[in-house]
């Protein structure tokens, strides 16, 4: 009998299953839930940047709609990043747009627990 173990390479191949699913688009439901929501969560805050914040502080509409924008924005966000998570935890999700859509998430939770923890 031949007590060898079979060989093993060192190093994975370059076009290893890992390295397709990372560059591949995502797979799962919600890792394209979530890849949807980064991009609206993009567009919403190039908006804001573009529209609201160069508006003068006296424009009638900043102040009604306003808020509204930003909860809706920021939600967008929260959700894409909580999305991600589970996709990535649950579904074994690993496309590179799913840990990007991490980011809004947790720049949202920071300032939502900057707001409570150091109000002003």
């Amino acid at each position: 009998m031949n007590a060898d173990p079979p060989h093993r390479p060192a190093d994975p191949p370059p076009s290893s299953p890992l390295r397709q699913r990372i560059l591949a688009m995502p797979s799962s439901r919600l890792g394209r839930w979530s890849a949807a929501l980064l991009a609206i969560f993009v567009l919403l805050f190039m908006i804001n940047s573009f529209v609201f914040m160069p508006s003068k502080d006296d424009a009638p509409w900043r102040h009604s709609l306003g808020p509204f924008y930003a909860i809706g924005m920021l939600l967008c966000g929260l959700v894409a990043g909580v999305l991600a998570l589970i996709a990535l935890v649950r579904r074994h999700e690993r496309s590179w747009l799913v840990w990007l859509a991490l980011l809004p998430g947790v720049l949202v939770l920071f300032l939502v627990l900057g707001e409570f923890l150091v109000p002003h």
